[in-house]
């Protein structure tokens, strides 16, 4: 049995005859998402290393904790927790829509969590139910279709579509006017890295075969690799004149505008990406681009993972990445003073400077040079006066 079959093995045993699923607007639910070759860009991988980098620092919080367990450490057999995280959200910035699939036993306990990486999605209809049929792209291509209670589903510019986002075609042009600008930076180079021009012979009337044999004799002599010293000599017959190459290519400020383009689409900097972001601005990454992307994962899992009964008892699945992280250590170590006055616990401040949970440090502590003010008593100390 392979990985695949062992993984998939459950649902792929359907034997039944779909139909193809219609969306509310009237759209057929085939899906080949634009995109699948934008990872090659490395201007996109650089803005999609931040967002998942920074995404699989977060902790899983679980009411069930062999769910916990499950995603902190080994959500799959491929991968640890942090692996999976980043490639959710790499799967989501570039297909747009991430499938999950929860694989569970014959009880139907939940024993893993694989991102689905397919090469296109139908959503197809069967006995009332939804199911999504993934096409992989490999050598032997191959499908598979799985219940749609067996995925979670996030999605990016969700609009048209009911099953997915939209595609990334909105970025086609400012990736191909990028790579055209960069083929002709190349074909720049290269066009003016050799010696161009014409040798004029002053021997008048030269047949074809002597010219040749004039110019052969020079470009071998002085324009090889041999020639370490760049000096070239002629006789009094003979007269070379350098033909000038500047070809035209696109300008820094045009170049700059191309990278900003991209950035834009991705909602990252410069700063973020060379991981030079101030404070401030790394709460506000934080806040626009991982915050929100941890509360769908969060909320999705816990519908798909949990039943209904379950979930009414409050059993939750969670992803935690506190803004506190991307405090600078000055602002860290300011907060102790939150800890000495109670305001957090110990193991609360020692979270933020990424160290160890220790014991009992989960109780408030209090300085003893403070008290709690009680009512009525500084008008006491006043009357004494």
């Amino acid at each position: 049995m392979g990985v695949i079959d062992k993984i998939f093995g459950k649902v792929k045993q359907i034997k039944a005859t779909f139909t193809r699923w219609r969306e509310l607007g009237g759209y057929h639910a085939l899906f080949s998402p634009f995109g699948t070759q934008i990872y090659k860009s490395e201007l996109v991988r650089a803005c999609l290393r931040p967002l998942a980098e920074h995404t699989s620092k977060a902790n899983p919080k679980s009411s069930d904790k062999y769910l916990e367990y499950l995603l902190t450490y080994r959500p799959n057999m491929y991968m640890n927790g942090k692996d999976f995280l980043a490639k959710c959200r790499n799967l989501y910035e570039v297909k747009n829509t991430l499938f999950i699939y929860i694989q569970r036993d014959d009880r139907g306990k939940t024993v893993g969590l694989y991102p689905v990486p397919y090469a296109q999605y139908e959503a197809e209809e069967y006995a009332g139910g939804l199911y999504i049929r993934f096409t992989f792209q490999s050598d032997a291509l191959r499908e598979l279709v799985v219940p749609w209670e067996d995925l979670a589903v996030m999605r990016k510019d969700y609009l048209m579509r009911d099953i997915g986002g939209e595609d990334n075609s909105a970025l086609r042009s400012t990736l191909e006017l990028i790579n055209t600008t960069n083929q002709g930076i190349v074909n720049a180079v290269k066009s003016t890295a050799n010696l161009r021009g014409l040798i004029k012979n002053t021997k008048s009337m030269l047949d074809n075969e002597d010219t040749k044999k004039a110019r052969d004799q020079f470009v071998k002599d002085y324009l090889t690799l041999e020639n370490e010293g760049g000096i070239a000599s002629l006789d009094p017959t003979q007269e070379f004149i350098p033909i000038k190459m500047e070809p035209a290519i696109t300008s820094f400020a045009q170049m700059k505008e191309f990278r900003e383009n991209v950035y834009r689409y991705f909602n990252v900097n410069d700063n973020i990406i060379m991981s030079k972001a101030t404070e401030e601005e790394m709460e506000a990454f934080y806040s626009s681009r991982i915050e929100p992307w941890l509360i769908g994962l969060s909320l999705e899992l816990t519908d798909k993972i949990f039943s209904n009964r379950q979930k009414e008892f409050e059993h939750y699945i969670m992803f935690e990445s506190s803004r506190l992280q991307y405090c600078s250590m000055k602002t860290k170590l300011a907060l102790v003073a939150m800890v000495d006055r109670g305001a957090m616990t110990p193991n609360e401040w020692r979270a933020t400077m990424n160290y160890a949970p220790i014991e009992g440090g989960d109780k408030p502590i209090r300085r003893l040079d403070t008290e709690e003010v009680k009512p009525g008593k500084e008008e006491a100390k006043e009357d004494e006066k």
